[in-house]
């Protein structure tokens, strides 16, 4: 018998959403748009109140593409009461392959997530797809906005390192030779000092001591390399250009170190960053990032879940006399990119992790299988310490 409640499918587009409504025996009560703004929300909440009341009966709500282009919508439902679930967008294919629909519509998509909640009491498949969002506390919520911000702005300087090394090598060979990064600070400065590249080679010894980060000891690198200084015909228009990356690699540093502060502030307050930080190798930034994409653990199923989720394991994928695995398409990039380089550094600083590593690459693992297998142990440790809310101990330690 079907649960009591009203049912409310939403398809998500990036600038209007499809809506449908429906009731515990199947029927649909009403189908409309809204557009992703003040003026839909209200629509979308009026139209659904007005069945609430009617029916008097508890809202659930099942949006395709919860926390992308759902937002605010998502976090707008939750503190209204709505019951929320998320449809899982791998799985509903699956599921249209399995139940066909004549056409690919907004209007069918919605009404086959209507279905999916309706078969959800008794389809094991339809149970898979919808995934309950419980609340997330917002100092995770916040921890994944940062997080994720900090990891774009990394990016962005490793694109304008890249590209300033390049333009280097082309306008003056031998000057990247005075220092072993292109992104030293004391570097950049010196590039920035002035508005040509090529008076950089008569610049003298007070000049070079009163740019920052440049003492004795660059100083006379940079007087060494000025006497074979050689520049490009083409520095007169490229100066400008390496000019304005060298200050955007500033920039970009400066703005990482302040959201790197603000995270690890941000981590102090947060259960699950402050537990995972304990583990031997987990620094301040992998650790708030796993916390910002976990949320909670409550729309995990089982530890196993949350591997799949982290890329610390894969699919069975055997048939017959074949026996394999295949990788899941539900991985968080975010969250195995944090687990591979937290990992990694646990296996340097705890010499049983150490052992355990060494004895994979043995058997003839790579270095990342190698290390996704001791990830896929400490997944376990983090289930357990989250919900048994214990800290990490180290097993020389342990009673």
């Amino acid at each position: 018998m079907s649960m009591a409640e009203l049912r409310v499918a939403l398809d998500i587009g990036s600038k209007r959403h499809r809506v449908g409504i429906g009731s515990a025996d199947g029927r649909i009560l009403d189908e409309f748009e809204i557009s992703h703004d003040r003026a839909g929300f209200e629509e979308f909440f009026r139209r659904v109140a007005a069945f609430e009341k009617r029916f008097e009966l508890p809202v659930v709500v099942a949006m395709e593409g919860q926390g992308g282009w759902a937002r605010p919508l998502d976090r707008m439902i939750q503190q209204k009461g709505y019951e929320l679930l998320n449809v899982n967008n791998v799985k509903l294919a699956r599921f249209k392959e399995i139940f066909p629909a004549p056409a690919k519509s907004d209007k069918i998509d919605t009404r086959k997530i209507l279905q999916l909640i309706h078969m959800r009491e008794v389809l094991p498949l339809a149970q898979t797809v919808l995934h309950r969002v419980g609340s997330t506390p917002v100092e995770n919520e916040q921890l994944k906005r940062f997080t994720r911000r900090r990891r774009q702005l990394v990016d962005e300087k490793v694109r304008v390192v890249n590209r300033l090394q390049s333009d280097l090598y082309a306008v003056s060979p031998g000057l990247l030779e005075i220092t072993g990064e292109v992104d030293n600070l004391w570097f950049l400065n010196l590039l920035t000092c002035g508005r040509d590249l090529a008076k950089l080679a008569g610049l003298r010894h007070a000049t070079l001591l009163k740019i920052p980060g440049v003492g004795k000891a660059y100083a006379a690198k940079i007087k060494a390399w000025q006497q074979t200084a050689t520049f490009a015909d083409e520095t007169a228009w490229v100066s400008e250009m390496v000019i304005a990356d060298a200050q955007r690699i500033l920039d970009l540093i400066a703005q990482i170190h302040a959201m790197e502060q603000r995270i690890e502030a941000i981590a102090a307050s947060s259960e699950i960053a402050s537990r995972i930080r304990s583990i031997v190798g987990f620094g301040p930034i992998c650790s708030a990032t796993l916390a910002g994409e976990f949320g909670n653990l409550d729309r995990f199923k089982a530890e196993t879940s949350l591997a799949l989720y982290s890329g610390m394991t894969r699919l069975n994928n055997s048939s017959g006399n074949s026996i394999g695995t295949k990788n899941t398409r539900q991985v968080n990039t975010h969250v195995k990119a944090a687990m591979m380089t937290a990992t990694a550094r646990h296996i340097d600083n705890v010499p049983e992790s150490r052992a355990y590593y060494d004895k994979k690459r043995a058997e003839g693992k790579t270095h990342n299988q190698a290390v996704r297998a001791l990830g896929r142990h400490l997944i376990r440790v983090i289930w357990s310490m989250i919900t048994h809310q214990r800290d990490y101990v180290p097993s020389n330690q342990a009673a």
